[in-house]
Formats: structure tokens, C-alpha cells, sequence
């Protein structure tokens, strides 16, 4: 079973070069994000504060850094479905952290929150789909699959 996961997210991406767009998209969300939680404190440790999380500082580092190395590697497409599985757990932990609690809140409620968290669903999505499909063909994933391909028919 294991094996079978893990051919399945190391598989080459057969997939259209057009994917490229959505992993521009989600990898500069994620890779500006992550530099902000370093430059704006509103956006990384007070935020982290205000959420509640455990050690601020080093989380909101932690996820901004994360967040850096991953969205560079969607940007180039290596490693994409691997890297969108823990990106999903951020968005995800992202949107139960922010977005659920204003149904709660006074004067918010169900429409605010649905609107507030449209990006955050956007990339959701889209990172479900990078997982079912993978970087394209306009990846680094796709053009190791072919050199790997190419070796094993003794092309140099």
C-alpha cells in the first residue's frame, strides 16, 4: 500500500504544460505569504498570537519558511504532488484557524466568512487538483521523467 502511494506521487506528470498556470498561481500565494511572515509581524508572529498557536515566533517562521521552500518548488514543478500534500495541510489549518471562527463572530457570520475565505478555497482546490495530476509537462518533474526515460534507452 505504501509503495503504491508513493509511486503514485512520485509518478512522472503526463499532464498539459498548461498547469504551469495553476502552480505559478499557488506557489508565488504560498512563497510571498511565507516572506511575510518574516517581514510583516502583523502577518507571521502577532497573527500566530492571535490565533493562539504555541510559540509564535518560532511557528510563524517555521510555516513562513515552509511555505518559501514549497512555493518555490511548485514554481518549478519538482516534487509537486509530494510538496502539495503538506501545503493542503497548511491551507487547511489555515482556514479552520481564521475563516471557521467567523461564523461565530457578531456581525459575520455564514456570507462573511464564504467570502473571506474564496482564496483560500481557491488554493485548496487547486492543490487537490496538483496532487491528482500532478506539474505538467512544463515541469521538473516531468523533464527528469524524460531523462530518466531517455537513459534508460541508452541515449545520453
Amino acid at each position: 500500500m505504501i509503495n503504491t502511494i508513493l509511486r503514485f506521487l512520485l509518478k512522472p506528470a503526463d499532464a498539459p504544460g498548461s498547469i504551469l498556470l495553476i502552480r505559478i498561481a499557488v506557489g508565488l500565494i504560498f512563497f510571498t505569504q511565507g516572506i511575510l511572515k518574516y517581514i510583516d509581524p502583523n502577518m507571521g508572529v502577532v497573527r500566530f498570537t492571535r490565533i493562539g498557536f504555541p510559540h509564535p515566533y518560532f511557528t510563524a517562521h517555521f510555516v513562513g519558511t515552509f511555505e518559501v521552500l514549497c512555493g518555490l518548488l511548485l514554481l518549478l514543478g519538482l516534487g509537486t504532488r509530494l510538496v502539495s500534500i503538506p501545503l493542503l495541510a497548511v491551507i487547511t489549518t489555515a482556514i479552520a484557524t481564521t475563516k471557521v471562527p467567523e461564523l461565530f463572530r457578531a456581525n459575520q457570520g455564514f456570507w462573511y466568512m464564504v467570502s473571506d475565505a474564496r482564496t483560500d478555497f481557491a488554493i485548496f482546490c487547486c492543490l487537490v487538483f496538483l496532487i491528482s495530476v500532478g506539474g505538467g509537462s512544463w515541469s521538473l518533474d516531468a523533464r527528469l521523467a524524460r531523462h530518466e526515460r531517455a537513459g534508460d534507452r541508452g541515449i545520453p
